[in-house]
């Protein structure tokens, strides 16, 4: 199959279920079963937020941000107390910053056999020299610095931000920022380990350009009750009925690799 470009969502998706990835980067259908998306839009509502606030100096300046952004995004109710919450943790953030530093640093790096592409929140440069690459996190499970140690995107981000400025690696740390607790958790990386993450992808991408969409199968997994194709996967369905509600699925345009 072509594959000439991977991002962190695209590769996640091709390690958690074939089908689920035949079906969002092969047949670009949409999704049949959305399913509750207040979290999903919640975060990305924040994320605006954020990088649209980044130099408001007050919280009457984000929250008026806040409020022009917020028809645009669907949530529950139950979501509003969170927000004023995020805006005042946010504005503590950053004031404790020199600079308001790069915000949504978009990246393309070639592993040879495959672009890796992607979007890094915020990158603050330290005072000697060295880089804080910041993910902002919005759900309620956060992440231990075991964790993160281990985690792709935040190896993908230090690798690009390496990449971008020329800065080694050791000079640069990774943090997920959580807006609703105000905590940060952060880590260092390795130049071995980000070799060795880096050799992962391009496995990845051959192993998705050798495969045959015949062999795009289904995984069962913890995430299958949040599947937006749910209703089309014969795990769920009857093998009849998943080929009758596909001659109905409606594509979508075609996209980048996110």
């Amino acid at each position: 199959m072509f594959c000439n470009q991977i991002s962190n969502t695209k590769r996640d998706l091709w390690r958690q279920c074939r089908l689920k990835y035949r079906y969002r980067y092969v047949d670009y259908l949409e999704e049949t079963d959305p399913g509750n998306m207040d979290a999903l839009q919640f975060g990305s509502y924040i994320h605006q937020i954020f990088e649209e606030g980044v130099e408001c100096t007050t919280l009457e300046q984000l929250q008026e941000i806040a409020q022009n952004l917020r028809e645009t995004y669907k949530f529950g109710k139950t979501y509003e107390p969170k927000i004023i919450t995020c805006l005042k943790n946010f504005l503590r953030l950053n004031a404790s910053f020199p600079e308001k530093g790069q915000v949504e640093l978009s990246y393309k790096q070639d592993l040879g056999c495959v672009e890796q592409v992607g979007f890094v929140d915020r990158i603050i440069k330290g005072k000697e020299g060295g880089l804080l690459v910041i993910d902002y996190k919005t759900g309620k499970r956060e992440k231990s610095k075991f964790e993160l140690f281990d985690d792709p995107q935040g190896m993908s981000y230090v690798y690009a931000a390496h990449k971008t400025y020329d800065i080694p690696v050791d000079k640069i740390t990774f943090a997920h920022y959580y807006p609703l607790t105000d905590n940060m958790v952060t880590v260092k990386y390795t130049p071995a380990a980000l070799s060795k993450h880096n050799k992962r992808i391009v496995e990845d991408a051959w192993n998705i350009k050798k495969a045959k969409k015949v062999d795009l199968l289904p995984s069962e997994n913890q995430y299958c009750n949040w599947c937006g194709f749910k209703s089309l996967c014969p795990v769920f369905n009857p093998a009849q009925l998943v080929e009758e509600r596909l001659q109905n699925a409606t594509k979508k345009p075609r996209r980048s690799s996110k």
